[in-house]
């Protein structure tokens, strides 16, 4: 996958995770988790962008670091707003899915850069 189509799928995350968000009941708990999810999920994007613009490898597998934690984050969230039975596990099992999917292909890369970050030294 490319830096563009990684940089569309954490957009979409966070366009999806909007939607969910938009549509949560109107509680005070559903309120607060849906507030943390919206900051997480939306940092994933931001921060992934961030990350294509470092100034050096360090700089890059940091700021890549933020996404993998913005993203197991934005996990979480979903986990609570499932466990606590505010939203059926079936209607967020997609988004959560495509969560672990991209906090996993962040891992891959960061460990990627630092195995070649050491070769060069």
């Amino acid at each position: 996958m490319n830096e563009e189509m990684f940089k569309q799928r954490t957009k979409m995350l966070a366009l999806s995770v909007i939607k969910i968000v938009e549509k949560l009941p109107k509680n005070k708990t559903a309120d607060i988790i849906g507030r943390q999810l919206l900051r997480s999920a939306t940092s994933v994007g931001a921060n992934y962008r961030a990350a294509c613009r470092g100034r050096s490898v360090a700089d890059t597998i940091a700021k890549l670091g933020i996404v993998e934690e913005e993203a197991d984050e934005s996990f979480y969230w979903m986990e609570l707003l499932v466990e606590s039975g505010i939203v059926p596990k079936e209607y967020l099992q997609n988004i959560m899915a495509e969560t672990n999917e991209i906090t996993a292909m962040t891992v891959a890369s960061i460990k990627t850069l630092r195995k070649h970050n050491e070769k060069k030294l």
